[in-house]
């Protein structure tokens, strides 16, 4: 009867050390587990939103990223433009200054040529009124025959 005692009282202890775990032990231990699973849960939440974001703004920066290409692009065409159009006014402003300075050049050695002429003219006359005195072998008056020298001057 002893070994039955024994097991029965082990059988007692058993059942009252099951219901105090389940009544005390198990209920924290299950609400512990349970709280980490919510933290895990809420944290690979937490991290595929973060993935999704992470996704998002890289696709989002892929965009910005295109958009400052083409603005790029698009302002290095304007300058091109802009600094052929320069070049082009440039070229331009150059003809006509080369052109008015040939133009004043040209102006400048026809006043020379005639300025030349003018005093060919004169220096024409000049010998004319010597040559016609020595012809003449006396003096002509310049003064008096004046009307005289300016025609002839001006035919020469």
């Amino acid at each position: 009867m002893n070994l039955n005692f024994t097991l029965v009282a082990q059988l007692v202890v058993f059942f009252i050390l099951a219901l105090f775990t389940m009544k005390f032990v198990w209920p924290p231990l299950m609400k512990a587990l349970d709280e980490r699973a919510a933290k895990i849960a809420s944290g690979l939440a937490a991290a595929d939103r973060g993935k999704a974001d992470l996704a998002a703004a890289e696709k989002r920066v892929q965009t910005e990223l295109a958009g400052a290409r083409d603005e790029v692009q698009k302002r290095i065409a304007d300058a091109e433009k802009r600094a052929a159009a320069i070049i082009e006014e440039a070229k331009k402003t150059a003809a006509e200054e080369g052109a008015r300075i040939v133009a004043a050049a040209k102006a400048d050695a026809e006043q020379q040529v005639t300025r030349a002429r003018e005093e060919l003219r004169g220096q024409v006359a000049t010998l004319a009124v010597a040559g016609a005195e020595q012809i003449l072998k006396r003096e002509v008056n310049a003064a008096a025959h004046a009307d005289l020298l300016s025609k002839l001057s001006t035919e020469l």
